[in-house]
């Protein structure tokens, strides 16, 4: 008897929820004129006793049955109940209260005898015309066949469908099922909606959570391309949404841009207008929805997400275009972000942009007495920069003093990292002119502070061991470099193209030619074709300082190959490969002059002469041309 009664209770729930569903508004534009159907039902319910036991009596006669809700409908029928509603609605009524109650197989049998394709034409007609009313210039009151609360209570049907398919782990068919709803929506209301479209009924709720869930859905069936499809769908058409939600599409389509490892489709050319910008790629395609989320943040339509910066950061880091970052960062609004993170992000995008004064500048204005000039971070920074410029060598090495200073061991890694950077800085200040004991003390210091830092990390650290390994090789002690070579490539797994080199170079330098061709060919098995510029040029140098000069020629031709493919390759992409690009040329340019010198030993004038045009085709002025054409005369 409990489950009658229960089964009662939510017989009773339903026809009040008919009942009541339209409720009449008077005066004013929006005046609702009711369905036929909501008036045959308000009859019904009012013609009962108190308007209650009338109806009572029909549900404790279906409480008396079997309980399953076949004979549920059939007692609604033979008491004339469903008669007055609409089959499909009572059912998305029922089916509603099952799921409500955690019954989703239950709830989902009912809602598969829903016949929705019978009913789609009506629930379309409505929705057009439910339009057309909604605009004040319009006078067009024609009852549609359907009210705005049935046709929400049929969406709302559909959606809870796909969730019981959903939690049964059938996602395609949970996907196919949302993307119904939003195929009738879109196809009745092809502009979009109006504003406070379905608000009676809570039609707009359900949409907005079709919306979310349909991208949601088909990367639990693992369908990439209808994830961005969805996307794409959920963000171009007008759904109502409020801007959080918006926010919220775009950041969870960015991230599936980024990192789901798949191609976008392009995206379809008719949905922007002639004069915007169309993406070409998942790349481009995130960093405008990211670049849009920034816009929407300085105009205070949604709150700071640090994660819209993350991801931003990795897209433009990506695609090479970190000046492009650097601007991004500019433009926040002062106090969106900390003023010493804001330096400190500023200075990396203009070093990786190649831009190092700008970055060393940054670093000075954060490490000044007036913010941070502890900054471990901003001092390593500034220390590597100073490294890398003999000029700057000198402030190089006070900088990686300070750090040791502020670590006072408390950090061996910093730690490491900083006497390394020592060690780098002294080595590149005495190549400027010094005087032979200052350039012999600072070598000395070099070499002491290198060894030092690989001692710190137990000679794990492949970076301080490259490092001691060439200032090794340039202070002519063959043996230990060649040692910290081969720890280096041990470290590296073989993966470092600077190792192979550094390794052939040490093995040159001891006059042993056969041995460094070997590990260079070596090289050139386990490295792409890509890569392989400074390999080959290493290697035909060897074969040159063997005499093998035919050879050399051999392998410098096929190193011009290899650049041409390349120049062809990313000839549409100079933006993006820029400085791969002004690398590949500068290299061309020293090939075609070490391949005169070649043909001038050999005495092919007329070759050489080839070569140092092509050489000044590319570049219109070069020290290395002028000397060959010397050697020549």
């Amino acid at each position: 008897m409990g489950s009658r009664a229960k089964q009662g209770r939510r017989l009773q729930k339903m026809m009040k929820c008919m009942c009541l569903r339209e409720p009449l508004k008077k005066g004013g534009e929006d005046e609702t004129v009711p369905s036929s159907d909501s008036l045959a039902i308000t009859e019904f319910y009012s013609s009962t006793a108190s308007g209650r036991s009338g109806l009572d009596g029909e549900i404790e006669k279906m409480g008396s049955g079997s309980g399953n809700m076949d004979e549920a409908e059939l007692s609604l029928r033979e008491s004339g109940i469903m008669d007055i509603m609409d089959n499909e609605e009572a059912r998305a009524l029922l089916g509603k209260d099952e799921y409500q109650e955690g019954n989703i197989e239950a709830a989902l049998r009912i809602y598969e005898r829903i016949n929705i394709s019978a009913v789609t034409s009506k629930m379309k007609i409505s929705l057009a015309k439910s339009r057309e009313h909604h605009k004040k210039h319009s006078h067009y009151y024609a009852t549609p066949p359907m009210s705005i609360y049935t046709v929400g209570l049929l969406l709302e049907a559909i959606f809870l469908k796909a969730k019981c398919l959903q939690v049964l782990g059938r996602f395609k068919e949970s996907a196919q099922t949302c993307k119904v709803i939003l195929d009738i929506v879109e196809s009745s209301l092809p502009e979009g909606l109006p504003q406070n479209f379905g608000h009676e009924g809570k039609l707009q709720e359900t949409l907005g959570k079709v919306v979310e869930l349909l991208p949601e859905l088909w990367k639990l069936a693992d369908s990439p391309r209808d994830v961005i499809l969805s996307y794409r769908r959920a963000l171009l058409h007008q759904w109502n949404l409020d801007a959080k939600t918006i926010a919220k599409i775009q950041k969870e389509f960015v991230v599936f841009l980024l990192y789901s490892g798949g191609e976008a489709i392009p995206s379809n050319l008719r949905s922007h207008m002639d004069s915007s910008f169309v993406p070409r790629n998942n790349l481009e395609e995130a960093i405008l929805l990211l670049m849009i989320l920034l816009r929407k943040i300085s105009l205070n339509k949604i709150e700071w997400d640090p994660s819209i910066l993350d991801h931003l950061s990795f897209a433009l880091s990506v695609s090479g275009d970190l000046t492009t970052l650097a601007h991004q960062w500019e433009e926040l609004l002062p106090g969106t972000i900390n003023r010493r993170e804001r330096y400190h992000a500023l200075s990396l995008c203009y070093y990786g942009a190649g831009n190092d004064l700008v970055a060393l500048n940054l670093l000075r204005k954060l490490l000044s007495s007036r913010e941070d000039p502890k900054h471990v971070p901003s001092l390593l920074m500034a220390s590597k920069i100073c490294s890398e410029n003999p000029d700057l060598a000198k402030d190089g090495a006070s900088l990686a003093r300070k750090v040791l200073e502020n670590l006072d061991g408390r950090c061996d890694r910093l730690e490491s990292l900083s006497s390394c950077l020592l060690g780098v800085s002294l080595s590149a200040h005495s190549k400027i002119d010094i005087s032979n004991s200052e350039r012999v003390e600072k070598q000395s210091e070099a070499l002491h502070s290198l060894e030092t830092a690989s001692k710190v990390t137990k000679m794990s650290n492949p970076l301080v061991i490259y490092y001691l390994s060439l200032e090794c090789a340039e202070q002519r002690k063959l043996d230990a470099a060649l040692h910290y070579a081969k720890c280096f490539l041990n470290l590296e797994v073989g993966s470092n193209i600077k190792g192979w080199l550094l390794l052939a170079r040490i093995l040159s330098a001891q006059k042993q030619f056969l041995d460094a061709e070997s590990i260079v060919n070596e090289a050139l098995n386990q490295t792409g074709i890509w890569d392989q510029g400074e390999l080959l040029r290493t290697k035909a140098k060897l074969q040159i300082a063997q005499g093998q000069l035919k050879s050399a020629i051999e392998t410098y031709t096929q190193l011009l190959a290899i650049l041409l493919v390349q120049r062809k390759t990313f000839g549409s992409k100079k933006k993006l490969y820029k400085d791969y690009i002004d690398h590949a040329r500068s290299m061309e340019v020293e090939i075609w002059h070490d391949l005169a010198f070649v043909y001038i030993s050999l005495s092919r004038w007329h070759d050489a002469e080839v070569c140092l045009s092509k050489s000044k085709a590319i570049k219109l002025y070069s020290a290395s041309r002028c000397h060959a054409i010397e050697q020549a005369m």
